[in-house]
């Protein structure tokens, strides 16, 4: 199997930087969350192509070398939607996993409930059905954890404060949220950090909290009548700092198949801090193993 390689990528107007991986006519299409890139997925990457998936990890819009529109308006999920549309289209696969990731998640959970294009599977990591997070959000103990999205909406402040020495916050957020700390060497920090110091990629990073409160930055609120019918896995690291594990309570009510594993003690950045934990549940849902 050839080593994951970079290529770019046109789709919905924009280009996009994908780490690209084995062959297929099936597509793992990988969705990562903020402050990530695609290197968050680098764990999982070997293993979707040893599969028999041929494996796209984008780096979203304004995230490393993809397309970075200007513009808070830029950002809206209509928009982060239509760029999974459009990257689906352009990889002519028959067969669609989506796998994400905090932000990615969120993404993916629309993309899936509006049906935009058909999906087989669908796997989403530490991030809550749209609906529970409405719901949760509203609570103290989950507002506490979201703090941080109130401080992203104002202006120039949130990227003076990330980017100062060198992006040192954004290390902090991976490293300081992780239990296993090990995992987070300063090699890892540094591809993270060298993403946010790009020109303009912190706001484009903030500016995906930002469009959540502007007025019709999201699609209709219709939703898809009834349950979500693509088979769901969920992967949740019990040790979340920044979503409560009671958001995904309920879940199984809006799925009609669906499955979740907890993994106590890890983190937020689970596929990061538990790979092969995470890798091994992976591969026994894919391939409906035990």
């Amino acid at each position: 199997m050839e080593p994951p390689a970079t290529e770019f990528i046109t789709a919905n107007g924009m280009r996009f930087e994908v780490t690209t991986c084995g062959s297929g006519k099936k597509l793992a299409l990988c969705l990562h969350g903020f402050p990530e890139h695609a290197y968050s997925w680098r764990h999982q990457l070997p293993l979707l192509a040893g599969m028999g998936y041929r494996v796209w990890a984008p780096n979203l819009r304004g995230y490393g070398n993809s397309t970075r529109p200007i513009g808070v308006a830029q950002y809206a999920m209509k928009h982060l939607l239509d760029d999974v549309a459009g990257l689906i289209d352009a990889s002519g696969a028959r067969e669609v996993v989506l796998i994400a990731h905090d932000w990615g998640g969120a993404i993916a959970w629309e993309f899936a409930l509006r049906r935009i294009r058909p999906l087989s599977r669908l796997v989403v990591m530490n991030i809550p059905h749209p609906r529970l997070f409405e719901l949760g959000v509203r609570r103290w103990a989950q507002l506490k954890r979201s703090w941080y999205i109130l401080f992203f909406q104002l202006p120039w402040l949130p990227e003076w404060v990330l980017g100062r020495h060198g992006a040192r916050a954004i290390g902090e957020a991976f490293r300081g949220m992780a239990i296993d700390k090990s995992r987070f060497p300063e090699e890892v920090l540094e591809v993270y950090q060298h993403n946010a110091l790009q020109s303009g990629a912190l706001t484009a990073m903030i500016n995906y909290y930002r469009a959540l409160f502007r007025k019709g930055a999201r699609p209709e609120k219709a939703r898809v009548p009834g349950k979500l019918d693509v088979p769901t896995l969920m992967i949740w690291g019990e040790a979340d700092t920044a979503l409560g594990k009671e958001l995904t309570y309920g879940t199984e009510n809006l799925v009609s198949d669906f499955t979740v594993h907890y993994l106590p003690g890890v983190s937020h950045w689970v596929q990061q801090e538990a790979p092969d934990k995470v890798n091994e549940i992976l591969r026994a849902w894919l391939e409906s193993t035990p």
